[in-house]
């Protein structure tokens, strides 16, 4: 029997991928496993090299020593999510990873931010099937807080998102957005002012 794989059940989770009853199994114990990880970080005091520890084992991947998160922090899967040097997560985040999360360099990441990676379809044929897409977001980016970001979108270097955004496509690298779905509502200089009211987190 052959063994399934952490990238196999990833590689399920793409467009047309075939069904296939041992990865979906295994996809289920990475689930399992996400949660039981996910109770151990939010329910007691961890140091910050506990929590690059245990965010390590959620991610599968080394957290780099510049990473800092504040509990608590929520996921369903862990294993689609790669994080970057000097990233900050800052409390009561759900990032819900399936399609796959990146986040790049530098990144600050507000309260109570969502990354969905999952739709579901429409058509009551398919039974609300699942699609997933990729959330990329840059070096550097500002999301601010309760900010929603929805699948396969990409936020570029330097952009920044104001608290309260829905994020539905694409963001430029050194723009400013916000709203319902999120706009651009500057672009960023440099030499900008150093805070925007529009932001928190």
């Amino acid at each position: 029997m052959q063994t399934v794989t952490v990238k196999d059940v990833i590689d399920g989770f793409r467009e047309g991928a075939e069904e296939n009853a041992e990865r979906d199994a295994c996809a289920d114990e990475l689930f399992q496993e996400a949660v039981r990880i996910g109770m151990e970080l939010n329910t007691k005091y961890h140091t910050p090299g506990e929590l690059r520890e245990i965010m390590g084992r959620l991610t599968g991947k080394n957290m780099d020593d510049s990473f800092r998160l504040f509990p608590p922090f929520y996921t369903d899967f862990g294993k689609n999510i790669t994080i970057g040097k000097d990233v900050f997560i800052n409390s009561g985040c759900h990032f819900q990873d399936q399609g796959g999360i990146e986040i790049g360099d530098g990144a600050l990441i507000g309260h109570n931010v969502v990354l969905a990676t999952i739709n579901h379809d429409l058509d009551p044929k398919e039974n609300r099937k699942n699609h997933y897409a990729p959330i990329k977001i840059g070096a550097h980016v500002w999301i601010g807080s309760n900010v929603t970001v929805l699948p396969g979108v990409t936020i570029g270097d330097y952009a920044a998102v104001g608290a309260g955004a829905v994020v539905t496509k694409d963001v430029p690298a050194m723009t400013v957005v916000g709203g319902v779905p999120a706009k651009v509502l500057k672009m960023i200089q440099e030499g900008s002012e150093a805070k925007d009211e529009s932001f928190s987190g």
